[in-house]
């Protein structure tokens, strides 16, 4: 009896998320699952082959084996360094406040 591993694939865009459920072979690969989904059907912008994956918000190998329930998470590219947007507020005497906006300092 060939028992399947249950998943879910998610990608999150600003305005639009989706979470979805499938069953794979447990030997299928990380990136395999995330194409046997189909969520690239939804996110036709989506580079399966290229883009980092995760698993409930931790990175990991594509040789990750997958165990029953895992969420695999699709990265999207970062659009800016977080280290430089903090260098860039730090010279303007500004500081992040809880909830992701900025306080004047100065």
């Amino acid at each position: 009896m060939n028992r399947k591993t249950r998943v879910e694939v998610a990608y999150a865009m600003p305005q639009r998320q989706l979470i979805l459920e499938c069953e794979v072979d447990p030997d299928t690969s990380l990136r395999d699952a995330a194409r046997q989904s189909g969520i690239d059907h939804h996110f036709p912008e989506i580079d399966l082959e290229g883009c980092r994956l995760g698993i409930f918000g931790k990175t990991v190998a594509d040789d990750y084996t997958l165990a029953d329930g895992d969420r695999i998470e699709i990265y999207r590219p970062l659009i800016a360094d977080p280290k430089e947007i903090r260098r860039q507020r730090a010279a303007k005497g500004l500081q992040m406040k809880k909830g992701g906006g900025a306080i004047n300092q100065g």
